[in-house]
């Protein structure tokens, strides 16, 4: 094979951020259990998991606002525990819970934190991307819930951060200001921000998550892009519909991708994966059947995550038992 007929290669991910073995204990209690994971340069990096799973700790170790007791964080080549000043000129922090001063004004809250970078945005032009700029002399504690996650936003990027890590961000708003953050944050990454984002609403990784790692009992349970997780472990697609006649089921079975075949009074259930509509619907029409009320049902983030919490759950008990 000639260097002309040999394939081209893929290009490969930049890893920003690489996590080895992580451990943090807090007494008997272990928030973070052996964790290891690598994040690509510019992509949007989501961490769910259950209440208590270890989350923000993790995180929290990441930025350097922990220490873990054992493992390793590498940054650009930057370890948060030794070089934690070059790191705070590129690492953007928005915490779960934070809060300022409740008489200090927009604008000043914005200058003191760029005062403590070299090479800060534009405070001005900051606030006008995040839709506040007519906020700039609000106190504080005048702000509502959402104009208070955008100036945590504004806060975290005012440093012109390579990477922003974005800690239950949307938590507490109604479903209207979520979907602006979800904008804003999609417009983070246009800026070419990498982005940590800590959420536990399913269709927030869903909508935003370029890949997310599931993190259990301080364990990752996965991690893989949201419509694999979806389509792996998320139940897959179920087709459901009206036979004009009685079908053998046979007929279904053997088509690729159907793994069950179910019968709930007059209509059939179709479970499988892929492009099982089509394939039903074709060998339905050769044995001469008509289908009426075709209903479809894929499975999403919020099932996959059920059924590995479950999972993770139920094995956890397990290893417990053998104690």
């Amino acid at each position: 094979m000639t260097e002309a007929e040999s394939p081209k290669e893929l290009p490969k991910m930049k890893d920003v951020v690489t996590v080895s073995h992580l451990c943090k204990q807090y007494g008997a209690i272990t928030a973070v259990n052996n964790v290891s994971l690598s994040i690509f340069e510019n992509e949007i990096f989501g961490i769910i998991g259950p209440n208590g799973a270890g989350k923000t700790t993790l995180v929290e170790c990441i930025s350097g606002l922990r220490v873990p007791d054992s493992g390793s964080v590498n940054i650009y080549g930057l370890s948060p525990k030794e070089d934690r000043e070059k790191l705070r000129k590129i690492v953007g922090v928005q915490l779960q819970e934070s809060s300022l001063p409740p008489r200090i004004k927009v604008g000043e809250a914005l200058d003191l934190f760029a005062s403590f970078y070299p090479d800060p945005i534009d405070s001005q032009e900051l606030l006008e991307s995040l839709g506040i700029a007519d906020k700039r002399s609000t106190i504080f504690k005048q702000l509502s819930g959402g104009q208070k996650q955008r100036l945590s936003i504004a806060l975290a990027l005012v440093g012109n951060p390579k990477i922003a890590i974005l800690d239950e961000l949307t938590t507490g708003l109604d479903p209207d200001a979520r979907r602006e953050a979800w904008g804003l944050i999609e417009r983070i990454r246009d800026r070419g921000v990498t982005v940590i984002l800590v959420t536990h609403y399913m269709d927030e990784a869903e909508r935003l998550c370029d890949r997310v790692a599931l993190i259990n009992h301080g364990k990752i349970g996965a991690l893989d892009t949201p419509a694999a997780l979806a389509a792996r472990e998320g139940g897959g697609v179920r087709m459901q519909f009206a036979p004009s006649r009685p079908v053998d089921d046979k007929i279904l079975t053997a088509l690729p991708g159907v793994i069950s075949v179910e019968h709930r009074g007059t209509r059939i259930v179709v479970g499988g994966s892929g492009d099982i509509t089509t394939r039903v619907l074709y060998a339905l029409v050769k044995a001469d059947v008509t289908v009426s009320d075709v209903q479809l049902k894929s499975g999403n983030l919020e099932d996959a995550f059920v059924k590995l919490t479950q999972a993770n759950y139920k094995n956890s008990n397990v290893e417990e038992g053998k104690k």
